[in-house]
């Protein structure tokens, strides 16, 4: 038990009163769960990469003790989820690479220049692990202003596929107006929409069989009873809007892997050239992370 008393103060701020709570709690399960917890060790100290991604990321061993990932998850899942997503990475991306990952160095996957660069990045932070172990960030002029939050898992079929957390849109106090700003350069394409697309581009360069996503009843959060934790927008409404469809378990949507693209023909004749503007954008954003997919991922 001295080795997770050390991993907790790698992870948290005993000179601060919530995180030396978050500490004792820590502490308290893994003494609760010490078979699950040797289960996580034996993973990461076994493996001489994993064991360098726990000793950069030390919360690999936090999150599943925690009511994570999404609502009624269990320990074993979590345990589960977290080990894949790393097995996962490690077969597909280059080691360095996997490593920058987890050490909060992104991954230029597109970029606009302009006066204010845009730009797609595959990108890690912890503040993100409740919702996912992975992240597609849009960013304006280093600013993320939407990201989408993900693990990759192995479905109950076996197969392999992306799993989305939580999607989550600017936080700053002139959302509304950077949000508008950026649409309208994206040629009429609202954010959330490129954030989504982006990540089953990044779903197809890895190869994954299915994308599954979250919904409302399904969001992690739903595992607390906090007015403050009331969804901002309604995953549900947006996987059923671009072609999602519930799965048996009513906490996740699956999603198609290739966005439905609109035939110019049915565009009334005075959208017909944004609509060009905008598919010739995604076109380049397509190629673009294929291209630095490519570049972080073994041969």
């Amino acid at each position: 038990m001295s080795k997770y008393a050390e991993i907790g103060k790698k992870m948290y701020d005993l000179n601060n009163h919530r995180e030396l709570h978050r500490y004792i709690v820590f502490r308290v399960r893994c003494a609760m769960h010490p078979r699950r917890m040797r289960e996580i060790d034996d993973f990461f100290s076994n493996n001489l990469l994993f064991a360098k991604i726990a000793k950069q990321y030390p919360f690999v061993y936090e999150i599943p003790t925690r009511a994570f990932f999404y609502n009624k998850s269990t320990f074993y899942e979590r345990l589960e989820i977290v080990k894949q997503n790393m097995f996962f990475l490690a077969s597909k991306l280059n080691e360095q690479d996997f490593l920058d990952l987890y050490d909060r160095n992104e991954k230029i996957l597109w970029r606009m220049e302009e006066n204010e660069p845009l730009q797609l990045a595959l990108w890690y932070d912890a503040g993100q692990r409740k919702e996912g172990l992975l992240s597609i960030c849009l960013k304006l002029s280093n600013i993320v202003i939407y990201q989408m939050i993900f693990w990759i898992s192995r479905n109950s079929q076996g197969e392999w596929a992306l799993w989305i957390g939580a999607m989550q849109g600017p936080s700053m106090d002139n959302a509304r107006e950077v949000i508008k700003r950026v649409t309208k350069r994206c040629h009429a394409y609202r954010t959330k929409n490129l954030i989504l697309h982006a990540t089953q581009e990044v779903a197809k360069s890895l190869d994954v069989k299915h994308i599954y996503a979250v919904t409302n009843y399904g969001y992690y959060a739903m595992n607390h009873v906090r007015v403050d934790r009331k969804l901002k927008t309604s995953f549900t409404d947006f996987w059923e809007e671009v072609g999602g469809n519930s799965c048996e378990d009513k906490r996740f949507f699956e999603l198609p892997l290739t966005e439905k693209r609109k035939p110019i023909e049915d565009v009334p004749n005075r959208k017909r050239a944004n609509y060009r503007r905008r598919y010739e954008m995604l076109d380049e954003i397509d190629k673009s992370i294929r291209i630095n997919m490519k570049h972080i991922m073994k041969a």
